[in-house]
């Protein structure tokens, strides 16, 4: 643990410490959230970018934007505003990879209005052209790449704010939104190869976790509170005996719950 004031005064603001943090499964870590010179360093979250790698090997994936209409209103509870932006930092990479890249323009400006009722607002604003740009090009690899920013900049303005566990919101919000649309498209179309990957009780123990750690002032959230219950739930069906092969059923299940779960993060 770090000596400087300001990672002390940040250890005891959130009950969620090192020492306390569910361990994150190793491939979703992304190397630059280790950053020595950073107080994220004790708020290490799931990267957004890693989340959607694994799911994208499921390609490919389902996507809607339909969603995006209910983004128009931004909710006032800060938890939801997490959520929500991180769910479209996800619908950014869906988008993309199936084509649909002329929905970036929207996405983008509905997070650059997410970031900024968080209070970060200011660094995400010169990340909107990029993303636009990338779009454009139709370079998923770029888009990636300043999508992984947005998340990280996000952070460190939570972390300045002295608001970091919003950050597992984010993350949480992404992974639900990639989720959902990975097992969406391998319910459409079924095999234990695709389906596989799915099977991450790891992935939903972590994120049951951590958001039951938070500071009780958002584990304590009647929708946090009935998230967890879903991820409880998600990490029971996601759940494979050793040598056992995923099947439909297995899969109809985690999309069941996964689209659950999207209706709370949306």
């Amino acid at each position: 643990m770090k000596t400087c004031i300001v990672l002390t005064l940040l250890s005891l603001l959130s009950p969620l410490r090192a020492q306390d943090r569910p361990e994150i499964p190793p491939d979703l870590l992304d190397d630059e959230h280790f950053r020595s010179d950073s107080a994220l360093n004790d708020f290490t979250v799931p990267s957004i970018v890693k989340v959607f790698d694994e799911l994208e090997k499921i390609s490919p994936l389902a996507y809607s934007s339909d969603h995006l209409k209910r983004h128009e209103r931004l909710p006032l509870d800060r938890s939801k505003l997490a959520l929500r932006l991180g769910t479209l930092i996800a619908d950014g990479f869906i988008a993309v990879q199936t084509g649909n890249s002329d929905d970036v323009p929207s996405i983008a400006s509905h997070l650059s209005r997410y970031a900024k009722a968080l209070g970060a607002g200011d660094r995400i604003t010169r990340h909107a052209a990029a993303l636009l740009d990338h779009a454009k090009a139709k370079d998923l690899d770029k888009l990636k790449a300043a999508l992984a920013a947005t998340q990280r900049d996000v952070e460190r303005e939570l972390v300045s704010l002295r608001d970091p566990d919003l950050s597992h919101l984010i993350s949480l919000g992404g992974w639900i939104e990639a989720l959902e649309a990975a097992s969406t498209a391998v319910d459409k179309k079924f095999t234990p190869e695709r389906a596989q990957r799915l099977f991450r009780e790891d992935i939903a123990d972590y994120y049951s976790e951590s958001i039951g750690s938070l500071n009780p002032q958002i584990s304590d959230l009647p929708h946090i509170k009935k998230m967890r219950e879903y991820l409880s739930g998600l990490r029971n069906a996601m759940a494979l005996e050793d040598g056992a092969k995923a099947t439909k059923e297995g899969v109809r299940e985690i999309r069941e719950v996964a689209t659950a779960l999207a209706k709370f993060a949306r």
